[in-house]
Protein backbone atom coordinates (compact mmCIF):
# COMPACT_ATOMS: atom_id res chain seq x y z
CA UNK A 1 0.00 0.00 0.00
CA UNK A 2 2.96 2.26 1.03
CA UNK A 3 4.80 1.34 -2.17
CA UNK A 4 1.82 2.37 -4.07
CA UNK A 5 1.22 5.87 -2.77
CA UNK A 6 4.15 6.42 -3.18
CA UNK A 7 5.01 5.46 -6.71
CA UNK A 8 1.73 7.59 -7.26
CA UNK A 9 3.02 10.64 -5.76
CA UNK A 10 6.74 9.98 -7.80
CA UNK A 11 4.47 9.74 -10.69
CA UNK A 12 2.42 12.96 -10.16
CA UNK A 13 5.82 14.67 -9.52
CA UNK A 14 7.66 13.40 -12.58
CA UNK A 15 4.73 14.29 -15.02
CA UNK A 16 4.18 18.10 -13.38
CA UNK A 17 8.04 18.19 -14.18
CA UNK A 18 7.47 17.40 -17.65
CA UNK A 19 4.65 20.13 -18.03
CA UNK A 20 6.70 22.58 -16.16
CA UNK A 21 9.57 22.27 -18.16
CA UNK A 22 8.08 23.40 -21.30
CA UNK A 23 6.22 26.46 -20.08
CA UNK A 24 9.76 27.47 -18.48
CA UNK A 25 11.43 26.97 -22.02
CA UNK A 26 8.51 28.77 -23.61
CA UNK A 27 8.32 31.82 -21.54
CA UNK A 28 12.15 32.12 -22.14
CA UNK A 29 12.01 31.79 -25.71
CA UNK A 30 8.88 34.10 -26.07
CA UNK A 31 11.08 36.97 -25.65
CA UNK A 32 10.52 39.48 -26.36
CA UNK A 33 6.70 39.65 -26.79
CA UNK A 34 6.06 43.41 -26.63
CA UNK A 35 7.79 46.71 -27.72
CA UNK A 36 11.54 47.08 -26.40
CA UNK A 37 12.71 50.86 -26.02
CA UNK A 38 16.22 51.47 -27.08
CA UNK A 39 17.77 54.60 -25.17
CA UNK A 40 20.30 57.09 -26.70
CA UNK A 41 22.02 59.51 -24.46
CA UNK A 42 22.21 62.31 -27.76
CA UNK A 43 19.82 64.28 -30.14
CA UNK A 44 18.56 62.66 -33.15
CA UNK A 45 21.80 63.19 -35.69
CA UNK A 46 24.80 62.01 -34.24
CA UNK A 47 26.36 58.70 -34.83
CA UNK A 48 24.80 57.24 -31.61
CA UNK A 49 21.46 58.03 -32.91
CA UNK A 50 22.35 56.87 -36.44
CA UNK A 51 23.91 53.70 -35.26
CA UNK A 52 20.52 52.62 -32.67
CA UNK A 53 18.10 53.65 -35.53
CA UNK A 54 20.26 51.03 -37.79
CA UNK A 55 20.32 48.32 -35.81
CA UNK A 56 17.05 49.16 -34.06
CA UNK A 57 15.21 48.54 -37.24
CA UNK A 58 16.90 45.34 -37.84
CA UNK A 59 16.32 43.76 -34.51
CA UNK A 60 12.73 44.64 -34.49
CA UNK A 61 12.51 42.65 -37.81
CA UNK A 62 14.53 39.63 -36.10
CA UNK A 63 12.04 40.31 -33.24
CA UNK A 64 8.84 40.98 -34.92
CA UNK A 65 8.68 43.52 -32.06
CA UNK A 66 8.41 47.13 -32.04
CA UNK A 67 11.76 48.50 -31.34
CA UNK A 68 11.31 52.47 -30.28
CA UNK A 69 14.66 54.31 -30.29
CA UNK A 70 14.21 57.28 -27.22
CA UNK A 71 16.62 59.96 -27.11
CA UNK A 72 17.30 61.42 -23.41
CA UNK A 73 20.18 63.45 -24.33
CA UNK A 74 22.04 65.94 -21.69
CA UNK A 75 24.80 65.33 -18.34
CA UNK A 76 26.69 64.50 -20.76
CA UNK A 77 24.95 61.03 -21.35
CA UNK A 78 24.76 60.82 -17.75
CA UNK A 79 20.71 61.11 -17.67
CA UNK A 80 20.31 57.76 -19.99
CA UNK A 81 22.59 55.79 -18.47
CA UNK A 82 20.77 56.70 -15.20
CA UNK A 83 17.40 55.71 -16.57
CA UNK A 84 18.52 52.89 -17.94
CA UNK A 85 20.43 51.50 -14.71
CA UNK A 86 17.22 52.01 -12.75
CA UNK A 87 15.18 50.60 -15.41
CA UNK A 88 13.64 46.59 -14.53
CA UNK A 89 16.20 43.93 -15.46
CA UNK A 90 14.09 42.42 -17.72
CA UNK A 91 15.41 43.19 -21.56
CA UNK A 92 13.03 45.90 -22.45
CA UNK A 93 14.48 48.76 -21.91
CA UNK A 94 18.40 48.78 -23.82
CA UNK A 95 20.74 51.21 -23.91
CA UNK A 96 22.78 52.40 -27.22
CA UNK A 97 25.89 53.13 -24.73
CA UNK A 98 28.82 55.07 -26.14
CA UNK A 99 32.60 54.87 -25.02
CA UNK A 100 32.29 58.02 -22.79
CA UNK A 101 29.16 57.32 -21.11
CA UNK A 102 30.98 54.13 -19.33
CA UNK A 103 34.58 54.88 -19.50
CA UNK A 104 34.64 58.66 -19.29
CA UNK A 105 32.17 60.35 -17.34
CA UNK A 106 32.42 58.47 -14.47
CA UNK A 107 35.92 59.47 -13.83
CA UNK A 108 35.44 63.14 -14.50
CA UNK A 109 32.29 62.55 -12.32
CA UNK A 110 32.27 60.77 -9.53
CA UNK A 111 28.55 61.85 -8.11
CA UNK A 112 27.06 60.43 -11.35
CA UNK A 113 24.14 58.21 -10.16
CA UNK A 114 25.64 55.11 -11.73
CA UNK A 115 28.68 52.76 -11.82
CA UNK A 116 29.47 51.88 -15.53
CA UNK A 117 31.07 48.46 -14.12
CA UNK A 118 28.42 47.18 -11.90
CA UNK A 119 24.95 48.61 -12.93
CA UNK A 120 24.86 47.08 -16.66
CA UNK A 121 24.74 43.98 -18.49
CA UNK A 122 27.38 44.34 -21.87
CA UNK A 123 25.56 42.38 -24.57
CA UNK A 124 27.79 43.62 -27.41
CA UNK A 125 29.76 46.05 -29.42
CA UNK A 126 27.99 47.83 -32.05
CA UNK A 127 30.32 50.20 -34.06
CA UNK A 128 33.35 52.44 -33.68
CA UNK A 129 34.05 55.33 -35.69
CA UNK A 130 37.53 57.87 -36.01
CA UNK A 131 37.21 61.53 -34.81
CA UNK A 132 38.34 64.73 -36.74
CA UNK A 133 39.57 67.81 -35.58
CA UNK A 134 37.67 70.41 -37.71
CA UNK A 135 37.78 74.30 -37.80
CA UNK A 136 35.83 77.44 -38.93
CA UNK A 137 37.32 78.93 -42.05
CA UNK A 138 37.49 81.80 -40.04
CA UNK A 139 40.14 80.43 -37.83
CA UNK A 140 43.32 81.25 -40.14
CA UNK A 141 45.08 77.48 -39.37
CA UNK A 142 45.67 75.15 -42.62
CA UNK A 143 46.59 72.31 -40.23
CA UNK A 144 47.06 70.73 -36.95
CA UNK A 145 50.96 72.58 -36.73
CA UNK A 146 49.48 76.27 -37.35
CA UNK A 147 46.79 75.16 -35.14
CA UNK A 148 49.65 74.69 -32.26
CA UNK A 149 50.75 77.30 -33.18
CA UNK A 150 47.82 79.56 -33.37
CA UNK A 151 46.76 78.19 -29.86
CA UNK A 152 50.20 78.82 -28.23
CA UNK A 153 50.25 82.61 -29.58
CA UNK A 154 46.51 82.83 -27.92
CA UNK A 155 46.22 80.77 -24.89
CA UNK A 156 43.02 80.29 -23.36
CA UNK A 157 41.34 82.56 -26.85
CA UNK A 158 40.81 79.40 -28.87
CA UNK A 159 37.47 77.39 -28.37
CA UNK A 160 36.44 74.07 -29.26
CA UNK A 161 32.77 72.49 -29.20
CA UNK A 162 32.57 69.09 -27.76
CA UNK A 163 28.80 67.13 -27.83
CA UNK A 164 28.90 67.44 -24.08
CA UNK A 165 30.92 67.48 -21.05
CA UNK A 166 32.55 64.16 -20.33
CA UNK A 167 32.01 62.80 -23.45
CA UNK A 168 34.91 61.76 -25.98
CA UNK A 169 34.25 64.73 -27.94
CA UNK A 170 35.07 66.54 -24.41
CA UNK A 171 38.39 64.66 -23.73
CA UNK A 172 39.67 64.46 -27.07
CA UNK A 173 40.11 67.93 -27.06
CA UNK A 174 41.56 67.68 -23.16
CA UNK A 175 43.87 64.97 -25.08
CA UNK A 176 44.78 66.92 -27.69
CA UNK A 177 45.76 70.20 -25.19
CA UNK A 178 47.71 68.28 -22.58
CA UNK A 179 49.77 66.11 -25.82
CA UNK A 180 50.75 69.68 -27.41
CA UNK A 181 50.82 72.11 -24.66
CA UNK A 182 47.97 74.73 -25.48
CA UNK A 183 45.22 75.69 -23.68
CA UNK A 184 41.91 75.52 -25.41
CA UNK A 185 38.64 76.72 -24.40
CA UNK A 186 35.70 74.40 -24.17
CA UNK A 187 32.76 74.87 -25.00
CA UNK A 188 30.41 71.99 -24.33
CA UNK A 189 26.37 71.12 -26.08
CA UNK A 190 24.01 68.88 -25.87
CA UNK A 191 24.83 66.88 -28.69
CA UNK A 192 26.69 66.83 -31.91
CA UNK A 193 24.09 68.65 -33.76
CA UNK A 194 23.91 71.92 -31.90
CA UNK A 195 28.15 71.68 -31.02
CA UNK A 196 28.38 71.21 -35.32
CA UNK A 197 25.81 74.48 -35.75
CA UNK A 198 27.89 76.55 -33.48
CA UNK A 199 30.98 75.66 -35.65
CA UNK A 200 29.08 76.75 -38.48
CA UNK A 201 27.66 79.91 -37.28
CA UNK A 202 31.18 80.55 -36.04
CA UNK A 203 30.27 80.42 -32.31
CA UNK A 204 33.18 78.96 -31.33
CA UNK A 205 36.58 77.94 -33.22
CA UNK A 206 36.76 74.26 -33.63
CA UNK A 207 35.05 71.27 -32.55
CA UNK A 208 36.49 67.51 -32.06
CA UNK A 209 33.99 65.31 -33.31
CA UNK A 210 33.08 62.32 -35.16
CA UNK A 211 33.59 61.46 -38.83
CA UNK A 212 30.32 60.64 -38.88
CA UNK A 213 29.25 64.25 -37.96
CA UNK A 214 31.72 66.34 -39.42
CA UNK A 215 32.64 64.60 -43.22
CA UNK A 216 29.32 66.21 -44.86
CA UNK A 217 30.24 69.46 -43.64
CA UNK A 218 33.99 69.31 -44.48
CA UNK A 219 32.74 67.61 -48.52
CA UNK A 220 30.38 70.49 -48.38
CA UNK A 221 33.15 72.88 -47.66
CA UNK A 222 31.32 74.05 -44.48
CA UNK A 223 34.03 73.60 -42.01
CA UNK A 224 37.76 72.72 -42.81
CA UNK A 225 39.13 69.20 -41.25
CA UNK A 226 42.84 69.55 -39.59
CA UNK A 227 43.32 65.65 -39.11
CA UNK A 228 41.50 62.16 -38.70
CA UNK A 229 42.18 59.85 -35.44
CA UNK A 230 42.09 56.78 -37.89
CA UNK A 231 45.24 54.61 -38.45
CA UNK A 232 44.12 55.01 -42.46
CA UNK A 233 43.00 57.62 -44.39
CA UNK A 234 39.04 57.71 -44.61
CA UNK A 235 37.93 57.24 -48.37
CA UNK A 236 35.43 59.54 -46.96
CA UNK A 237 37.68 62.29 -46.83
CA UNK A 238 40.73 61.21 -48.75
CA UNK A 239 42.74 64.31 -48.75
CA UNK A 240 42.75 64.61 -44.32
CA UNK A 241 45.60 62.96 -42.86
CA UNK A 242 45.93 61.31 -40.23
CA UNK A 243 47.15 61.91 -36.63
CA UNK A 244 50.19 59.59 -37.25
CA UNK A 245 50.55 61.71 -40.63
CA UNK A 246 50.62 64.67 -39.33
CA UNK A 247 53.03 63.98 -36.53
CA UNK A 248 50.91 63.14 -33.64
CA UNK A 249 51.06 59.58 -33.46
CA UNK A 250 49.80 59.30 -29.73
CA UNK A 251 46.59 60.98 -30.55
CA UNK A 252 44.59 57.87 -30.31
CA UNK A 253 41.08 58.41 -30.23
CA UNK A 254 38.87 55.46 -31.50
CA UNK A 255 35.25 55.89 -30.33
CA UNK A 256 33.18 52.31 -30.00
CA UNK A 257 29.33 52.35 -29.27
CA UNK A 258 27.78 49.47 -27.50
CA UNK A 259 24.17 47.97 -26.50
CA UNK A 260 23.90 47.22 -22.82
CA UNK A 261 21.25 46.31 -20.56
CA UNK A 262 20.45 47.00 -16.94
CA UNK A 263 22.36 44.43 -14.49
CA UNK A 264 20.79 41.29 -13.30
CA UNK A 265 19.34 41.28 -17.07
CA UNK A 266 18.94 37.17 -17.25
CA UNK A 267 22.02 35.38 -19.24
CA UNK A 268 19.35 34.10 -21.54
CA UNK A 269 17.96 37.38 -22.83
CA UNK A 270 21.44 38.83 -22.88
CA UNK A 271 22.59 35.88 -25.30
CA UNK A 272 19.77 35.81 -27.36
CA UNK A 273 20.31 39.32 -27.67
CA UNK A 274 23.91 39.41 -28.26
CA UNK A 275 23.39 36.01 -31.36
CA UNK A 276 20.89 38.50 -32.99
CA UNK A 277 22.97 41.81 -33.18
CA UNK A 278 25.71 39.24 -34.10
CA UNK A 279 23.47 37.98 -37.19
CA UNK A 280 22.84 42.10 -38.23
CA UNK A 281 26.53 42.79 -37.83
CA UNK A 282 27.08 40.55 -40.64
CA UNK A 283 24.51 41.75 -42.89
CA UNK A 284 25.98 43.21 -46.05
CA UNK A 285 23.64 46.16 -46.21
CA UNK A 286 24.22 47.15 -42.17
CA UNK A 287 27.94 47.37 -43.02
CA UNK A 288 27.72 49.27 -45.73
CA UNK A 289 25.17 51.62 -44.43
CA UNK A 290 27.14 52.26 -41.13
CA UNK A 291 30.17 52.64 -43.55
CA UNK A 292 28.68 55.80 -46.01
CA UNK A 293 28.13 57.16 -42.37
CA UNK A 294 32.27 56.84 -41.75
CA UNK A 295 31.20 54.08 -39.12
CA UNK A 296 33.12 50.44 -38.87
CA UNK A 297 30.68 47.36 -37.76
CA UNK A 298 31.61 45.33 -34.72
CA UNK A 299 30.47 42.73 -33.01
CA UNK A 300 31.86 41.18 -29.42
CA UNK A 301 30.68 38.78 -26.69
CA UNK A 302 29.18 39.96 -23.35
CA UNK A 303 32.66 38.96 -21.76
CA UNK A 304 35.07 40.89 -24.41
CA UNK A 305 32.59 43.99 -24.16
CA UNK A 306 32.80 43.85 -19.98
CA UNK A 307 36.55 43.22 -20.69
CA UNK A 308 36.62 46.62 -23.54
CA UNK A 309 35.14 48.39 -20.76
CA UNK A 310 36.99 48.25 -17.89
CA UNK A 311 40.15 48.64 -19.53
CA UNK A 312 39.12 51.78 -21.23
CA UNK A 313 37.39 53.10 -18.16
CA UNK A 314 41.35 52.46 -16.49
CA UNK A 315 42.67 54.10 -19.47
CA UNK A 316 40.62 57.53 -19.67
CA UNK A 317 40.78 57.90 -15.86
CA UNK A 318 44.51 58.27 -16.47
CA UNK A 319 43.79 60.99 -19.11
CA UNK A 320 41.71 62.95 -16.72
CA UNK A 321 44.04 62.66 -14.46
CA UNK A 322 46.79 64.01 -16.37
CA UNK A 323 45.20 66.66 -17.85
CA UNK A 324 43.28 67.87 -15.16
CA UNK A 325 40.01 67.82 -17.08
CA UNK A 326 36.79 68.83 -15.42
CA UNK A 327 33.26 69.06 -16.10
CA UNK A 328 32.88 73.04 -17.03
Amino acid sequence: MQFSFAKTVMGAVLLAAQFIAPVVQAQGSAYPNKAIKLIVPFPPGGAADTIARIYGEKLAESFRQPVIVENKPGAGTAIAAEFVARSAPDGYTLSLAPAGQLTLLPNLNKKVAYDPLKDFAPVSLLASVPYIIAANHALPVGNARELIAHAKAHPGKVTYASCGSGTICHLSGELFKTQNGIDLLHVPYKGSAPAITALLGGEVDLAFDTLTILSPQVKAGKVKALVITSAERSPLLPNVPTAKEAGFADFEVDSWFSLVAPAGTPKDIVDKLNATLGQIARQPEVREKLATQGLSTLSSTPEKLAELIRSDYARWGKVVETSGATLD
